[in-house]
């Protein structure tokens, strides 16, 4: 499923590439900002409390998260931007790209058998479900977005505010430890994330505003 999702967005991006060569660099850098801030994000998160666990290399390398995925290719496509003096808006494109991938993603946790909810009163909360729901609604409101030209250069943005602050509640309901202070390192990360992008919405707002 990781696969597919990657193959996905490659797909979109060589196309690309055959008006500019420098949008395929800039798909390698937040593939690899994404690799790299997942992996961090689980160790972070979560990872450290295995240290004393017989298969902790095991759990190690292969824990990676979405919620670190998302800034880290973010913080991977900026840099790279900036590296090769790129200027145009690429994250209405990279947002629209994005609900599917990681809707593969949960659909490969739930074969798995992991990132599962809590018991509740009714059953095992439905985790992996709710977030594939999420990205569903995710994917029709920045499909109609770009349809009718709404908030245009502002989606990824718009995405990440979003998705930020549904891992936030929905952590709650989801068996991720809570060594901080009751809340996961991935709820501290959805709130760093949605106000970096926040920030960033209103940056960009000011910047289109003063071009007028």
């Amino acid at each position: 499923m990781l696969l597919c999702g990657i193959a996905w967005g490659a797909v979109y991006w060589f196309r690309e590439s055959k008006k500019d060569g420098r949008v395929l660099l800039i798909y390698g850098a937040g593939l690899a900002g994404a690799f790299a801030g997942a992996k961090l994000a689980f160790l972070l998160s979560e990872g450290w409390l295995h240290f004393h666990d017989p298969l902790r290399w095991m759990v190690w390398l292969s824990g990676k998260s979405i919620m670190g995925a998302l800034p880290g290719g973010w913080i991977g496509v900026e840099i790279a931007k900036k590296v090769l003096g790129y200027n145009e808006t690429t994250g209405d494109r990279f947002a629209m790209l994005l609900p599917l991938p990681l809707l593969l993603g949960r659909i490969g946790c739930q074969s798995a058998g992991c990132c599962g909810g809590i018991e509740c009163s009714f059953g095992r909360w439905p985790a992996v479900e709710v977030e594939m729901g999420f990205q569903v609604v995710a994917l029709i409101g920045l499909w109609l977005m770009r349809r009718k030209q709404w908030q245009m250069g502002q989606h990824f943005h718009l995405y990440l505010i979003a998705y930020g602050l549904f891992r936030f509640a929905h952590e709650f309901m989801r068996i991720t430890p809570k060594p901080f202070f009751g809340l996961s390192g991935y709820q501290l990360l959805g709130l760093a994330t949605s106000t970096a992008a926040l920030i960033a919405y209103r940056l960009r707002e000011l910047r289109t505003s003063g071009l007028h």
